[in-house]
């Protein structure tokens, strides 16, 4: 009788170790397709801006240095791969993408342009995919960290090397600020 309720007892601590072990791997690829999400919406945004670029160019002659950060920007996305190098990358992105968008408020004809309001319009939905992505991201990781912490699965995850994760934030005070546009200056 003894032997039957030790390998009853066994056979329970295996089941439960499998159970955590299998629920730590969904949580792992829950949060890799998160990532695949966010990446994904980045890249379309990363390839609407050339068009978008070159057709307020024209306009805008004197934002210059944006254009060449933009373009910077896209060149280094294609060499990073961290979450925390991509977060820091889409955050400059998207206050120089403010800022064209700022500065186009005071060109009537880029405004009236149906190619500048067709790319902005798919650039505004592209960055709500981003926002929603990112949300989505950092609850999953928030909700796998979670599981790598709490007892008695971070004994499961310690035992199969299961890492946390990093969260997407904002890398710089600059990335937390609304933009500031002075179109008094013409550099």
């Amino acid at each position: 009788m003894t032997v039957w309720i030790i390998l009853a007892i066994v056979v329970i601590i295996v089941l439960a170790i499998i159970g955590m072990y299998n629920g730590l791997v969904q949580s792992k690829v829950k949060v890799d397709n998160a990532w695949s999400q966010i990446d994904v919406q980045l890249q379309r945004r990363f390839d609407l801006i050339p068009n978008f670029v070159e057709t307020v160019k024209g306009y805008m002659t004197h934002e210059k240095e944006t254009f060449e950060k933009i373009a910077a920007l896209r060149t280094s996305w294609a060499n990073t791969q961290s979450v925390s190098e991509k977060a820091n990358l889409d955050n400059e992105l998207s206050t120089a993408l403010k800022t064209i968008m700022a500065v186009s408020e005071s060109y009537p004809g880029l405004k009236a342009n149906q190619n500048f309001s067709d790319l902005s319009e798919e650039l505004r939905n592209t960055e709500n995919k981003i926002s929603f992505s990112r949300q989505f991201y950092n609850d999953t990781v928030t909700m796998y960290n979670t599981k790598l912490q709490v007892f008695p699965s971070n004994i499961i995850a310690g035992m199969f090397n299961f890492k946390p994760r990093d969260l997407f934030t904002a890398q710089s005070d600059e990335a937390r600020r609304n933009v500031k546009v002075d179109f008094g200056s013409n550099s």
